[in-house]
């Protein structure tokens, strides 16, 4: 993603860390929190209006199969955001990348594991506004990415890279079952964490659905088959918005379609606006002030989720960066015979 394109987070991070400066319809009927990640019967191809700066995946291979004895190292992987451009600014922020790592001992081949936004994190998290078209047009698909070969200095100079536990070939290969079922039916990037407030209690309105929780939904399906993990911290990212109970607006059609509603649908095009790419400086800051009334002083924040929109009536602190430990999973007791 290109310098524009990171503007688009970096405003609503900057205009969150301005928000103690400033003073802090319907409802929506009775619904499960966190709102479920929806999964998908396959994955769509991508509209050829959606171009990534930097190709996604592009030394991936198809996952190998592993002999059954073969005794497999697996590695947390975890370095900045980024850093392949920008060293450890964003490891600073505790903005950070996660992956997985493999080291087969028959072969002595290692492989590495991520998932990651297809058109980069700028795109997933805001969309285009088309002239001519109603609707915002999001290209915010995620997938799984495997090649061969770990960067041991991409992860270790300003990161992670630790072993956490040894499986078998079998397990393995049932892995990659998983993998591929998560990455056909899971498509959908989701930058944003929702919950009503900073406690560690607090309800959650929203999961997100980016590369920490793929990692996460690996080392479980390992413990499932039965790995033992090592008793060591492990940390990841998370960006949380705080809010009220969020309220549903409707889907594509209710709104921007023929019969949907014109100010609604006005009122979200309004919003995404100031989170275009910009061109200059003084484009960013002017845009900057809008963002600030909108989600700080007025208290509204459009998320589209599950290609769904919802309103979000913001309150303080309004965004938080934290990088919290997740345990490692229980290995359960059934063992593949590593």
């Amino acid at each position: 993603m290109g310098t524009a394109r990171h503007y688009r987070l970096l405003l609503l991070l900057t205009a969150a860390a301005w928000g103690p400066c400033f003073s802090e319809g319907l409802r929506s009927p009775q619904r499960r929190w966190p709102v479920p990640y929806r999964r998908f019967d396959y994955r769509p191809k991508t509209d050829p209006y959606c171009q990534a700066r930097y190709t996604f995946c592009p030394t991936g291979s198809a996952i190998p199969v592993m002999k059954e004895e073969d005794v497999i190292e697996v590695y947390r992987l975890q370095a900045p955001v980024w850093e392949f451009k920008y060293g450890d600014l964003l490891g600073h922020l505790k903005i950070m990348h996660d992956a997985v790592g493999f080291k087969s001992s028959l072969t002595g081949k290692n492989y590495t594991m991520e998932w990651y936004e297809l058109f980069q994190l700028g795109n997933c998290t805001f969309p285009h506004l088309r002239p001519g078209v109603d609707a915002p047009f999001w290209c915010n698909q995620g997938a799984a990415c495997f090649y061969e070969g770990i960067d041991d200095a991409h992860w270790k100079e300003n990161g992670t890279l630790v072993l956490v536990t040894t499986i078998s070939g079998t397990m393995f290969n049932e892995m990659a079952k998983w993998v591929k079922y998560d990455n056909e039916t899971g498509i959908y990037y989701e930058t944003w964490t929702v919950q009503a407030s900073p406690d560690k209690q607090s309800i959650v309105w929203f999961d997100a659905y980016e590369c920490s929780k793929f990692i996460l939904r690996t080392y479980q399906k390992l413990a499932d088959l039965g790995a033992v993990f090592k008793k060591i911290q492990t940390n990841y990212t998370s960006i949380i918005l705080f809010s009220g109970e969020p309220i549903y607006l409707g889907n594509e059609t209710s709104i921007f379609g023929p019969e949907g509603n014109k100010t609604l649908a006005a009122a979200v095009r309004d919003f995404y606006y100031p989170f275009k790419p910009h061109r200059t400086v003084g484009e960013f800051f002017v845009d900057l002030l809008k963002i600030i009334d909108r989600v700080i002083l007025n208290h509204q924040f459009y998320l589209f989720y599950n290609l769904e929109y919802w309103f979000l009536p913001m309150k303080f602190p309004y965004l938080k960066i934290i990088y919290e430990e997740v345990p490692l999973p229980i290995g359960s007791k059934t063992s593949f015979g590593v």
